[in-house]
């Protein structure tokens, strides 16, 4: 494919009158309908299927929908109205008459949905060869397994035929896919998005996962589906995370990697050094990289398969199941037939084992930011997986099961490629509700790897980086007893704040020292002039906690808006003018900490 299909090119085009939604619309169509070797799609719209979306979206100005004409794909345990959904097993068909909530909103923003890709049957499945509808063979070569089981919403993306889509993703369906095919695969948060509409898997643990060609693609769509939903028993409104330090920084930021002995490639040797390779760009971009122990992942992991979690792959589907067993995949089949077992004993120590788990993994978050590894340990061959179908679709959980038991969100990110050609992925992830500080990290991995987007064999735009929001947390400056080292710097680790920069405040200030104590403190005075630089340090306080900050600061002092000497303004300690009564004026200082110093 030579044609722009990232979403920004394509409204770029659209406003520019370069492209119509018609005509990208019939390309992608034309290329959905002929011959699919590698089993992209079970079902495409048909002209008349589309025709109600075309004709909407020529009626409006390009400019006022913010995913006006842009093609997706829909994986087949998602609703679509009007079209069958099958979750890969054509003796379930139903044909509901609404679309799963997040599919409604995106066709809302102005997105087309061209059709339903394959998948593993009933989503049970990491390799996207467990499928009536014929295995689903990698973008870069059909011999090899595409990942699942969100199967054919990653390679449709990938070979360009739709510029997003929509997977689900229990213990890698929406990561796996993405490693395999050179892709951008966003696992939000559980419950971050509607599961309305979704056929289960896992109801507790499942999640709408997004396949997008680049990470900025992914943050547009997720600001569109991450809406919350009344109706979704499981919907979680979006939060301020309650694991690890304020925010994750777009510089100085602590990665989690593996201990050696914890990592696994099975065999794999170029995957190992493109993963080495990886460590190294994400160093470049101002990480520090830290070992962690892996043992309470892999631990939790082994859980989602060998305990009870299994039981709700057969609660999703009990009637069906006891019905006609013999619709399912033989493999699928002794998978979900297992969940039979498990008694309610075993569910209550299985809780009790996974949250002892989750403790012990906790501690990663008191040293590092987020977690880097390998998004899969090798890629295997689709004779390989239909030669030994559990052993090595198992291996290909063993960075992935863990995620949604542990509450973590996730971002698989392209990261090389073998000899062969092969695409090799990396995933960065971090406590519950960090997606949109995940996502710019991995947008800077991305660029740094210099990868191709997907199998089209275009470029990465040259475009500005993907910006964090920084929406979790609030910098605070401060420039007395609160900086690092003095006494009331506890005040601020206590709530996990994190140290941002030591820097200064634009020339407009007096500087005091207050009467009082102990602790000493400083009076910082907006003036209009005579004013000079002083020293502050600023730090990020997690928005949970900053309410309770700021209501321990006595009077004189308050928060206001302290500006900064690079012009910027964030919250900040001031004093009253009419405090500085008594006080002994150090501006000439121009830092508490050289006032201190002077008093030996």
């Amino acid at each position: 494919m030579t044609r722009d299909m990232t979403i920004e090119g394509l409204l770029d085009d659209y406003r520019a009158g370069r492209r119509t939604v018609r005509e990208v619309v019939a390309q992608a169509m034309m290329e959905i309908r002929r011959e699919d070797p590698r089993n992209v799609w079970i079902a495409a719209l048909d002209d008349a299927g589309l025709e109600p979306y075309l004709a909407r979206l020529e009626a409006l100005d390009p400019a006022t929908l913010p995913l006006y004409g842009v093609p997706f794909a829909i994986k087949d345990n998602i609703d679509l109205a009007g079209l069958p959904t099958t979750a890969g097993c054509p003796e379930y068909a139903y044909v509901p008459q609404q679309s799963a909530f997040v599919v409604q909103r995106l066709i809302d923003a102005g997105a087309v949905p061209l059709g339903k890709t394959n998948l593993d049957q009933f989503a049970t499945g990491l390799v996207g060869a467990r499928s009536p509808y014929g295995a689903c063979g990698n973008a870069f070569d059909p011999e090899y397994v595409s990942g699942g089981s969100s199967a054919g919403s990653a390679v449709a993306v990938a070979l360009g035929q739709v510029s997003f889509s929509l997977g689900t993703d229990t213990a890698g369906s929406g990561r796996v896919p993405a490693g395999f095919n050179n892709l951008i695969g966003l696992k939000p948060t559980r419950g971050l998005l509607s599961a309305s509409g979704v056929v289960p898997a896992c109801r507790t643990l499942d999640t709408v996962s997004i396949f997008a060609l680049d990470a900025a693609d992914a943050s547009r769509v997720l600001e569109i589906v991450a809406e919350h939903d009344p109706e979704d028993p499981y919907a979680r409104f979006d939060q301020v995370p309650q694991l690890g330090l304020a925010g994750i920084p777009e510089g100085g930021f602590r990665f989690g990697v593996p201990a050696p002995g914890q990592l696994e490639f099975f065999g794999d040797r170029d995957y190992a050094s493109l993963f080495d390779a990886a460590v190294e760009h994400l160093r470049g971009l101002g990480g520090e990289p830290v070992e962690i122990d892996f043992a309470p992942f892999l631990a939790a992991a082994r859980l989602l398969y060998e305990g009870p979690w299994v039981a709700e792959r057969y609660a999703a589907i009990r009637g069906f199941f006891d019905a006609r067993p013999e619709a399912l995949f033989d493999v699928t089949r002794g998978i979900i037939g297992g969940g039979r077992e498990p008694r309610a004993v075993d569910a209550f120590e299985a809780q009790y084992r996974l949250q002892a788990l989750r403790r012990q993994a906790e501690a990663a978050w008191d040293a590092v930011d987020l977690v880097l590894t390998p998004t899969a340990g090798t890629i295997p061959t689709i004779a390989q997986v239909q030669a030994e179908p559990v052993r090595v679709n198992s291996n290909l959980g063993h960075y992935t099961n863990f995620m949604n038991l542990l509450d973590l969100c996730a971002v698989a990110v392209p990261s090389g490629l073998r000899a062969d050609g092969l695409p090799f992925g990396v995933t960065l992830f971090a406590p519950a509700f960090r997606d949109r500080e995940l996502l710019p990290i991995a947008d800077r991995l991305q660029r740094a790897a210099g990868l191709p987007l997907g199998a089209t064999g275009r470029p990465q735009h040259d475009r500005p980086p993907l910006a964090t929001d920084g929406r979790h947390y609030i910098p605070v400056a401060v420039c007395g007893a609160h900086m690092s080292g003095l006494p009331l710097n506890h005040q601020l680790t206590d709530r996990h704040a994190r140290l941002i920069q030591a820097t200064r405040t634009a020339p407009e200030y007096r500087f005091y020292a207050l009467p009082g104590g102990p602790p000493e403190r400083p009076g910082l005075v907006r003036v209009d002039s005579g004013g000079a630089s002083i020293d502050v340090e600023v730090w990020a306080v997690p928005a949970d906690r900053f309410g309770s900050f700021v209501a321990g600061i006595p009077s004189p002092l308050g928060i206001g808006r302290v500006r900064l000497e690079d012009g910027s303004a964030v919250p900040g300690f001031l004093c009253e003018p009419v405090a500085i009564a008594g006080a002994t004026d150090i501006t000439d200082l121009a830092s508490w900490r050289h006032y201190l110093a002077s008093r030996g």
